[in-house]
């Protein structure tokens, strides 16, 4: 069993930076992937950027690339999702999850843990 737990969001002007943490805990193997999705208010889940555990590999969600920078330290367990140059539309609560199967999906149904979530709020 995986359990995972947010931090890091908060309120923050247009043009700030914020960094999430996510620490895991439980049984973590080489293979798994991390990822870190975001619910904006009233729209559905989507994709934001994903790293291998070994932190070998990245993929990003394509209009976030250059602002959001994902990073692993497998010693702590905790993966961060550094956000820079933020804006008002990145307003969300941000979910950590983890990927047994390690493909980097941009898909959260193929995810199988999930965090409870962090709120980050981008004030104009």
């Amino acid at each position: 069993q995986v359990q995972l737990v947010e931090s890091g969001g908060g309120l923050v002007q247009a043009g700030g930076s914020l960094r999430l943490s996510c620490a895991a805990s439980g049984g973590i193997f080489r293979n798994y992937a991390m990822g870190w999705f975001r619910r904006p208010p009233g729209k559905e889940r989507e994709f934001v950027a994903a790293i291998t555990w070994t932190g070998g590999s990245t993929y990003y969600a394509n209009s976030l690339k250059g602002r959001f920078t994902i990073s692993i330290d497998n010693a702590k367990k905790t993966v961060e999702l550094q956000m820079n140059s933020l804006k008002p539309e990145d307003t969300a609560v941000y979910y950590c999850a983890v990927e047994t199967a390690g493909s980097l999906s941009s898909v959260a149904d193929a995810y199988d843990y999930w965090g409870q979530g962090t709120q980050v709020t981008v004030s104009s």
